[in-house]
């Protein structure tokens, strides 16, 4: 990894290497990603996201694109933004906002493909969910 970062995402894409997105590097918060290739070791720099952000979740589609959503991009500044990553092309394009800004949350597939993104705070606890 060329970035030391925490509280990032990892997402396996359907061409085997691995996604990881955003984080924390104790000094900026990151918009970065890049993959890595588990049979060669090797890391690649790719699109950056839109928005830097930590504490957000990334669920890969059947489609093959990435939804990442939400998080936050500072101590307590929560988004409600997402954006979709295709790893064909490697670039980032953002898709529709939440309801709720949230960090902190999860995400799960659904049989559908719909990903049912739920709870985390933003600051407050949340109890409510959605449906992408």
């Amino acid at each position: 990894m060329s970035i030391a970062r925490k509280e990032p995402t990892a997402s396996i894409l359907e061409n085997g290497l691995v996604l990881v997105t955003g984080g924390y590097n104790g000094i900026t918060y990151l918009s970065s990603a890049e993959l890595y290739n588990s049979s060669t070791g090797t890391w690649t720099a790719t699109g950056n996201m839109s928005v830097a952000r930590y504490f957000h979740t990334a669920s890969t589609l059947a489609n093959g694109l990435v939804l990442v959503a939400g998080g936050a991009i500072s101590s307590g500044i929560y988004l409600n933004s997402a954006e979709l990553y295709n790893p064909s092309t490697g670039t980032w394009t953002t898709t529709t906002n939440m309801s709720v800004a949230r960090g902190h949350q999860t995400a799960s597939i659904l049989e559908n493909g719909s990903v049912l993104v739920a709870s985390g705070c933003n600051p407050a606890y949340l109890n409510s969910a959605e449906l992408y």
